[in-house]
């Protein structure tokens, strides 16, 4: 929306057009319009639109001027011109053709002899003692309110406005009623040292000033495009089928929304086809009371005395029973529709699995080992049983040696070989009469040698 000038500084910050080179796009000012006329060629110079229109406080208030000499400016330039008793600094908005259509639309004469001219380009000393003056004017505020106050008038101020001279302050208020400023005109114009001009605006017009973000998630309108300001009033919200919720309904203004005026003329010509005089009908379980409008489906709705559901009908429907009431019969029911909703119904996705299948097989194999062990039946008094299989079977409970710690292993699954008896102290492994005759093919010095029992073997150490 801005220009390229606007763009962030080195330092961090953002510098800000201030119209160096110009500013084509308009885009840091208010009420901006789109000049749709600026390729339309000159086929005439004593034709041409001599008038300008200038913006000031970045487009919350603007003004036609004259360009008698037909000096060439661009949109986005600083010019002076002519101010009360004085100078002012504006910014251009608009220039050529587009300007006789804008003052059409304000209803101002182009040959108007009281419009005031264009006096030059904006100098740097003029720029400077401008800045100067904008800088006073927050403390002018906060001091303008605290005497309003000492004075115990019933206003609001809203903005001051300095003169790029500093010769002249304008006072923008709000009020309820007349305001009898005499007084405090004096005070103002002892304190400021300026010539001081009062201005009463409402709350919608001070909302378009400050600005801001509407509930719909956009700038305000009246802060970029509204400039006539309608009357809205609460039947607008009631020909909507709104509720009339003064917070939802209200802006930041404090007033009714403008956007509830935008879409109440096409709800009016829907409602011209709605039967009149309907609000009450007669059936035999009692009077059916009106209770909405729907237009987008052309159904009424009603409610009987007897419960709260509401009952939607057609307008052919509501009508035949109207005429029927009027000829003094009453007809046993209200012969409802089937409202059918026009949303498709959204399916709930479904899981997919995007890399692959995940099997947790090897989890379970895990959680139902550790169930196994932490069984009472599989451990023993100060003993901590660790199994491993081998060949996946286990035969007469597995075959368990005993070794100082109490480690249980399975060999081969078809020998068992007998606990340690401890008998005095002493621990003596039983004869093997398998092991005597047992040779070692790799050593051929000791094919027929048979291993003597060592009664000492099997002693703790």
């Amino acid at each position: 929306m801005s220009c390229t000038s606007c763009s962030t500084a080195s330092n961090g910050k953002p510098g800000g057009c201030k119209s160096n080179g110009g500013c084509s796009t308009g885009g840091c000012n208010r009420m901006n319009t789109h000049d749709w006329l600026r390729n339309l060629p000159i086929s005439d110079v004593s034709s041409t639109c001599k008038v300008m229109e200038v913006s000031f406080s970045q487009g919350t208030r603007k003004d036609f001027y004259r360009n008698p000499t037909l000096q060439p400016f661009e949109k986005g330039d600083l010019i002076s011109v002519e101010g009360v008793s004085g100078f002012d600094v504006g910014e251009v908005s608009l220039t050529g053709e587009i300007v006789r259509l804008q003052l059409k639309k304000r209803n101002v004469k182009e040959d108007n002899p009281e419009m005031k001219k264009v006096l030059r380009v904006a100098t740097d000393r003029d720029i400077d003692i401008w800045k100067q003056n904008k800088a006073r004017e927050p403390e002018a505020v906060i001091r303008s309110r605290a005497i309003a106050r000492q004075l115990k008038l019933d206003m609001k101020i809203s903005q001051v406005e300095m003169q790029a001279d500093g010769r002249k302050a304008t006072f923008f208020y709000i009020a309820d009623g007349r305001v009898d400023f005499r007084e405090l005109i004096k005070v103002y114009a002892s304190e400021f040292r300026v010539k001081v001009e009062m201005r009463q605006i409402g709350a919608r017009q001070e909302a378009g000033k400050v600005g801001g973000i509407g509930s719909c998630g956009r700038e305000l309108c009246c802060s970029t495009w509204l400039t006539d300001f309608k009357s809205v009033n609460t039947a607008a919200a009631r020909y909507q089928n709104l509720s009339i919720n003064q917070t939802k309904l209200s802006g930041q203004c404090g007033r009714l929304k403008c956007c509830l005026n935008y879409e109440l003329d096409t709800y009016l010509d829907a409602l011209q086809h709605f039967p009149d005089n309907c609000d009450v009908i007669q059936v035999t379980k009692g009077n059916a009371f009106l209770i909405k409008k729907d237009i987008f489906k052309n159904l009424m709705w009603y409610t009987l005395p007897d419960s709260n559901k509401q009952y939607p009908l057609t307008i052919e429907r509501v009508r035949k029973i109207k005429s029927l009431n009027q000829q003094g019969v009453i007809p046993d029911e209200l012969e409802p529709v089937e409202v059918v909703s026009g949303k498709p119904k959204e399916a709930e996705p479904e899981f997919v699995e995007l890399v692959g299948q995940i099997s947790l097989r090897s989890l379970d194999k895990a959680a139902d080992k550790k169930r196994r062990q932490n069984q009472p039946g599989n451990q023993q008094r100060g003993q901590r049983p660790q199994q491993r299989q081998q060949g996946g079977q286990q035969q007469g409970g597995g075959q368990q040696r005993q070794q100082g710690g109490g480690q249980q292993r399975q060999q081969g699954g078809q020998q068992q070989r007998p606990s340690r008896n401890q008998q005095g102290g002493n621990q003596q492994r039983p004869n093997n009469p398998n092991r005597n005759n047992q040779q070692r093919p790799n050593n051929p010095n000791r094919n027929n040698q048979q291993r003597p029992d060592n009664p000492n073997q099997g002693k703790d150490k």
